[in-house]
């Protein structure tokens, strides 16, 4: 089980974690790339973050 280093919620489920889209495009050799970041659903601190998908 994870913590949250901030607040010191539990993580339990997918609902205690929000996914925000940094809603950054950047088109290279015709591959789009999200970033985001997770963030505890508790406190809004940042726990995290990576890239999504590239089309």
């Amino acid at each position: 089980m994870a913590h949250c280093p901030e607040c010191d919620a539990t993580f339990q489920a997918p609902e205690d974690v929000a996914f925000v889209d940094m809603e950054s495009e950047t088109k290279i050799f015709g591959a789009s790339k999200r970033f985001y970041i997770v963030a505890c659903d508790h406190c809004g601190a940042a726990i995290g973050g990576g890239v999504a998908g590239a089309m």
